[in-house]
């Protein structure tokens, strides 16, 4: 939109400092033709701005000319430069529009507020990857983004295992869970979920949609996440550990940790739930020699085969 551009020109020449006409359509990304005739639409308006001819030339604002943003405090400061930080405006395809919002706040703000945006920006930093960093992509979250503001109805191709299938879908919103998204929305008259890393294609159907009432997000989210955790399979175990990694056993994905007594000295035993045998080999193979399972057999054998099997294996 024009009025968005002149906001963003007139806030980018309060910053300081003179503006040529290729810099500014490269930060706004339009052509040299378009910003001109923007720079003389604020001319027309009454804004002073002006050319410097010349080598070293450009537009700039008159001295001590300022468009007033008023309202914003350090903390609100603070809180808008994390928010850039964030990876998810990147995946939704966001992030241009985004460093544009936060130079529009910032350039209308004084110097001392600038300093403090500097000190901010020196002192945090978000990584939303984490260590282990997904390896999910997706490339059809712009598209579902766009889909959900605009309650436009779209088809998706949904992979299953090695299967995929076909569904009209009406998204109702977006969860970002650590570095995975999901798409809510109604399918066949039932809200379900999706997982956007798993969606092949998506295309409009060219037709609107009427957003249910009172459909809350948030609360659908914390009532289907309840939902999968009481479904999810169960496995019971009784292991001994050292009580030095019963914090990272804890931490581990999908077990769920009982209660915990001392044993001998330096070790402790808990029941566990691993939800399936084979899940639970491979957790206790990846702790080592620091745990042991004491029941039920089928697990001990189950272990002690598997690692039997790679003790042959690196006597090769």
């Amino acid at each position: 939109m024009r009025a968005d551009r002149l906001l963003s020109i007139l806030l980018l020449m309060q910053g300081g400092g003179k503006w040529t006409v290729r810099e500014l359509a490269r930060r706004l990304e339009v052509s040299e033709r378009t910003v001109v005739r923007d720079l003389e639409a604020l001319a027309a308006a009454g804004v002073p701005v002006y050319a410097e001819r010349g080598n070293k030339g450009g537009w700039r604002l008159a001295e001590g000319y300022r468009t007033t943003l008023n309202g914003l405090n350090p903390d609100d400061i603070r809180l808008l430069l994390m928010a850039q930080m964030s990876r998810m405006f990147e995946d939704l395809g966001k992030r241009r529009e985004t460093d544009l919002l936060l130079d529009k706040f910032m350039n209308g703000m004084p110097p001392s507020t600038r300093k403090e945006a500097d000190m901010v920006r020196e002192r945090i930093h978000v990584d939303g990857a984490g260590w282990s960093e997904s390896m999910e992509k997706f490339p059809h979250l712009p598209v579902l983004y766009e889909a959900v503001w605009n309650e436009r109805t779209v088809c998706i191709v949904y992979r299953r295992g090695e299967e995929t299938v076909e569904r009209e879908l009406q998204p109702l919103g977006l969860v970002a869970k650590g570095n995975t998204w999901y798409v809510a929305g109604v399918v066949d008259g039932e809200i379900r979920t999706y997982r956007v890393s798993r969606v092949a294609e998506v295309r409009e159907c060219g037709k609107r949609f009427d957003r249910p009432e009172r459909f809350d997000l948030s609360a659908y989210w914390e009532r289907s996440s309840a939902e999968f955790r009481m479904n999810l399979p169960s496995y019971g175990a009784k292991v001994r550990m050292r009580a030095s990694v019963v914090e990272r056993f804890a931490g581990t994905r999908f077990v769920k940790l009982g209660n915990v007594e001392e044993d001998k000295e330096g070790w402790v035993t808990v029941c566990v739930d691993f939800q399936a045998i084979e899940y639970g080999c491979a957790i206790v193979l990846g702790f080592g020699a620091d745990i042991e399972v004491m029941e039920p057999a089928e697990l001990r054998r189950m272990v002690k085969s598997a690692a039997s099997e790679i003790l042959r294996l690196y006597k090769k």
